[in-house]
């Protein structure tokens, strides 16, 4: 599986004094707040929120263009709230980070995102940040493959758990193989491109824009593309926070907002932010911009759509169990509600 109070007086005589009753009472108070107060955070939903953890991503430019712009600090300072910024290099990075509640909202693929709710992540994506031809498989410029058939019995690297991880089942199923056909390097993405570089591995399920890294500096050849197979760039955030603090996440997504509508307006600049963030020329950030399309956010049928259809396929390819739900999967993950308020 690709787995990711009340009190009470009683009067004698004169003099007034606590009954049994208000002592046990009062006692129990105390005992129900201690404990109230050992309670995990997302127990807690009265508890003032003093920090919002957001991932950044190279694969998401939105996400580098906020972190630099200091959106969300400014909208959230006159509430004491601080903004701490932690890289995830991959979805599947993202998505342990979620599950573990050291990161209040997360990047990741749409598909990525589908697998880590069928395994028991209790995520809801909440909005869309690009609409990205991310992955390819990859060779290196001197490579005799050309075709997804013969890759039968090579070494191809792949980071599990990401929506280039899953392009490549899916793409190895089209062609009548399985991963099982193949001999896995699992290596996270940048580790990837090197090992094809070095010649350690003979193709890379890529990932921009380290794919476009390797394709401008080094040569390599994209051999197989299907723009259709790559899910939606989603923001994620855990189930609890969602429930628990609506109105945060709303400030969120206006402030996500902010940046991609400034990355739109300003895509030179764009290209500079993401060349500088993940040290990249600026060539390579072009041709990783040529791929992705920031025009959407609002989340709802079309990516349920993709996603729902990159998991069927998945469930074909007996990647996902014949039990699974996967239709019902995709309706726990999505929430419209959160896009659709930035537009009302």
């Amino acid at each position: 599986m690709i787995k990711a109070a009340g009190s009470g007086k009683a009067i004698s005589g004169e003099r007034t004094v606590p009954s049994l009753f208000s002592r046990r009472a009062a006692l129990a108070s105390i005992l129900a707040l201690g404990a109230a107060a050992l309670l995990p955070g997302n127990a807690r939903a009265a508890d003032k929120v003093t920090e919002i953890r957001l991932d950044y991503a190279y694969y998401n430019p939105v996400s580098l263009v906020l972190k630099e712009k200091g959106y969300l600090e400014e909208e959230l300072k006159k509430d004491g709230i601080t903004v701490r910024w932690v890289l995830s290099l991959g979805s599947n990075k993202a998505l342990e980070f979620l599950n573990a509640g050291s990161l209040d909202f997360g990047s990741t693929a749409g598909a990525a995102a589908l697998i880590a709710r069928i395994n028991g992540n209790p995520i809801k994506s909440v909005y869309v940040y690009s609409k990205p031809e991310w992955t390819a498989l990859v060779t290196g410029p001197n490579s005799p493959i050309t075709k997804v058939e013969e890759l039968k019995g090579k070494r191809v690297a792949v980071t599990r758990g990401t929506d280039p991880h899953i392009f490549l089942v899916r793409a190895l199923a089209q062609h009548k193989l399985t991963d099982k056909d193949v001999k896995l390097v699992l290596l996270q993405h940048q580790d990837g491109r090197l090992a094809l570089e070095k010649g350690d591995v003979d193709a890379w399920a890529g990932l921009d824009p380290l794919m476009a890294q390797a394709e401008i500096d080094n040569g390599a050849k994209l051999f197989y593309r299907n723009a259709g197979a790559n899910t939606w760039g989603v923001l994620n955030t855990r189930e609890e926070f969602a429930k628990q603090q609506p109105e945060l996440v709303g400030r969120v997504l206006r402030a996500y907002e902010k940046a991609r509508a400034y990355a739109l307006a300003n895509p030179a600049e764009l290209k500079a932010t993401i060349a500088t963030a993940a040290k990249l020329s600026e060539p390579v950030a072009a041709r990783q911009l040529e791929r992705t399309d920031l025009s959407h956010s609002a989340i709802g049928d079309a990516q349920a759509g993709t996603i729902l259809e990159a998991g069927l396929a998945l469930q074909e390819a007996g990647v996902l169990g014949s039990d699974v739900d996967v239709k019902g999967a995709v309706a726990a993950l999505i929430d419209p509600s959160f896009s659709k308020a930035l537009t009302q």
